[in-house]
């Protein structure tokens, strides 16, 4: 674990090294990464939902004192 803390401090590090222009193209790049990450995430996510719906797991209800229980 101490490792990998030291990788990333030593990778913060450079990044603040970096000139402006390097900076702004690596947080760009890290803001596309990030939001592919999570579409594949959601698609993942609503993939397991159709399983589950189609195995009759998946419950629906309108009435919040259910929606509890199912808490």
């Amino acid at each position: 674990m101490k490792a990998n803390q030291n990788n990333f401090n030593n990778i913060v590090e450079s990044i603040y090294n970096l000139p402006l222009e390097f900076k702004e193209e690596l947080k760009t790049l890290l803001e596309h990464n990030i939001s592919d990450a999570r579409r594949e995430e959601m698609a993942t996510n609503y993939k397991a939902s159709l399983k589950e719906q189609a195995s009759g797991k998946l419950k629906f209800s309108a009435s919040v004192k259910e929606l509890k229980k199912m808490l």
